[in-house]
């Protein structure tokens, strides 16, 4: 018999956490990426977005004061996911659009590589002004999962 109440809304495929401003705050985002997008059949690239979530996370602790939080918004969608890591600094990010001309990264320092990674392995990539400074970025696209193999019965062994 059909009931006249509607059904319950899907649960909201969001996360949004305050993390820590220290370098603690890289495998905490790092782990709530992981479980976000476990929880979805069609998931982006995990590993991808680990990298590319602990390189926003880690240059919002590292070019931020402390005065102020950091936060870790997931979205997953259905054709991926966006991460975005909110910090009280309302400047943009330096070289996330684009490297300016005649500047190339030193793949032999230190600092300088995470944006262009972020840049080169993710769909889309930015910033935006926020109420409380800004939001940096980036989207994945859905991989879709191989369906699992048929289940085979052993195989009996020959007796020696």
């Amino acid at each position: 018999m059909p009931s006249d109440t509607p059904a319950p809304a899907p649960r909201p495929a969001s996360w949004r956490v305050a993390l820590p401003h220290s370098t603690a705050a890289v495998p905490i985002a790092r782990a709530l990426v992981r479980t976000a997008l476990a929880d979805i059949r069609a998931a982006a690239d995990s590993d991808t977005a680990e990298l590319l979530t602990a390189e926003l996370v880690a240059n919002a602790v590292e070019h931020t004061d402390g005065s102020g939080p950091i936060e870790l918004v997931v979205e997953l969608m259905p054709a991926g996911c966006q991460v975005e890591v909110h910090d009280h600094d309302p400047g943009p990010p330096g070289g996330l659009s684009a490297l300016l001309p005649g500047s190339t990264p030193d793949l032999w320092q230190e600092h300088g590589r995470g944006l262009l990674l972020i840049r080169t392995l993710s769909s889309a990539c930015g910033h935006r002004p926020t109420e409380h400074g800004k939001a940096v970025w980036f989207t994945l696209p859905a991989t879709p999962t191989a369906p699992a193999p048929p289940a085979t019965a052993p195989t009996a062994r020959p007796r020696d």
